[in-house]
């Protein structure tokens, strides 16, 4: 099957492989720069990038969006003018103020899931940034279309789907995770609403699909569905390009089937990590003292939450595995050596 470009509004990439987003500190410019740069899109996690910060304990919000800012920038010049996205929580309460960031860095457009971005257009008013929401349902789909017609006179700009086997939080209940073998049915379901959608209001809204996605097979398979693209993260870890630490990738290379496993998130949605030995210890309840609270999120509370999960996945992105918590999506284990940005495209677009 013939890759065709992914078109968003009157930006144009070159193939329909958008780089999904991973925090904290795992995709930042130099991986969304290269995917950029190869035709896909790339994109930046908005949790937490100033971690690494001299200032991030003193003055973390500011070292959050100067850093974010920065890694903007970096990345649309790494990509010589190529398409650059920023996955942005809803969970997070500094929602206002990274979409503002996000929109005066030159970013080209905000993925937002981790909830529902229901009020995302008020969010972004006077911008022309691209919005596209991420949905795990039909029903979730028709919520977002309706309000942001409803309520702003405006509907999304690509919707992306993600699906029970992409890595980091989910949003899907405990039981869906273990019962959903396949998303076929709810992805045509999803299509219909944005049909609906498109046809009254005479929009073109593509529609992409994450999790699970690693081979060119499972590309070609998501686009006969009558979708207009793909979302891959885990895949593009184990590069060089990607801004974890070695460490880290190397938790990716080794990983086996089964390896992967579902975690309770202090947040409260359920999650996908690698099952290592901090989450063994969470899991015999013994939790990491909350020395300090962020402010991050919505929906955690430190004099009740078992651990910061802020803390976990900084530990995680610098190499400290023991004490972090490893994201990452059902395949995994099919990660088996490293590589690089270029490679993959080469691999993915022949």
């Amino acid at each position: 099957m013939e890759l065709k470009p992914l078109r968003i509004g009157n930006l144009e990439a070159k193939y329909p492989i958008v780089q999904g987003g991973m925090g904290i500190g795992i995709s930042l410019s130099s991986l969304a720069g290269a995917v950029a740069k190869e035709g896909g899109i790339g994109v930046i996690s908005a949790a937490q990038p100033g971690f690494m910060e001299d200032d991030f304990y003193t003055n973390t919000e500011e070292a959050n969006m100067r850093t974010l800012s920065y890694h903007i920038k970096r990345a649309k010049e790494i990509s010589g003018g190529g398409i650059i996205g920023v996955n942005l929580m809803v969970v997070s309460k500094q929602y206002d103020h990274y979409v503002k960031c996000i929109i005066e860095s030159g970013a080209d457009l905000i993925i937002s899931g981790a909830g529902l971005p229901l009020d995302l257009p008020k969010s972004a008013a006077g911008s022309d940034i691209k919005l596209c929401p991420i949905v795990s349902s039909a029903k979730a789909a028709n919520v977002i279309l309706t309000r942001w017609m409803k309520k702003y006179k405006r509907l999304p700009d690509m919707i992306v789907i993600e699906g029970p086997k992409a890595g980091g939080h989910l949003g899907f209940k405990l039981n869906e995770l273990e019962t959903i073998t396949s998303m076929d049915e709810e992805i045509k379901k999803i299509l219909a609403v944005r049909d609906n959608f498109s046809k009254q209001y005479d929009k073109e809204i593509p529609v992409i699909f994450g999790g699970g996605v690693f081979t060119r097979e499972d590309i070609d398979h998501c686009l006969g569905l009558g979708l207009n693209g793909v979302q891959m993260a885990t895949r593009f870890v184990a590069t060089q390009e990607c801004d974890a630490s070695l460490a880290f990738k190397m938790a990716y290379i080794n990983a086996k089937a089964g390896d992967a496993k579902i975690v309770k998130s202090p947040v409260g949605m359920p999650g996908r990590a690698l099952n290592n030995v901090f989450v063994q210890n969470v899991e015999a309840g013994k939790n990491p003292k909350v020395t300090r609270c962020f402010n991050c999120m919505h929906h955690c509370d430190p004099r009740t939450t078992p651990y910061c999960i802020s803390l976990a996945l900084f530990n995680a992105a610098k190499g400290d595995l023991d004490n972090g918590l490893i994201f990452c999506g059902e395949n995994v284990y099919k990660v088996n050596k490293l590589t690089t940005v270029h490679e993959i495209f080469e691999e993915l677009t022949k």
